[in-house]
């Protein structure tokens, strides 16, 4: 015959540690998107600026317009203007709206 006393308490047991490991998981997991997050977007926003800027500054340099020249800065406007018209139109995709 099974001890039923013995049987609930091994169950609870179980359950007990099953219910901490599934805090300690969403605990991780608030962590990691409320404290790490932010940073690891700021850190991917700078790197991406990092690549826009040398993408820039070799486009306009391969058509001859060097770096402090009226023309290369103008390049470099038109490039962002490009960009942004193009993150618009991905943002208007993603909704649907295309």
């Amino acid at each position: 015959m099974v001890d039923t006393a013995f049987v609930t308490s091994t169950q609870a047991r179980y359950r007990l540690l099953y219910l901490t490991f599934a805090a300690a998981l969403a605990a991780g997991g608030l962590w990691a998107a409320l404290i790490e997050g932010p940073a690891m977007r700021a850190s991917t926003q700078q790197q991406l600026d990092h690549e826009f800027t040398a993408e820039n500054l070799g486009f306009c340099e391969k058509f001859g317009m060097r770096s402090g020249a009226s023309e290369f800065l103008t390049c470099i406007q038109e490039l962002a203007i490009i960009r942004q018209r193009q993150a618009d139109r991905d943002r208007a995709a993603e909704l649907g709206i295309l």
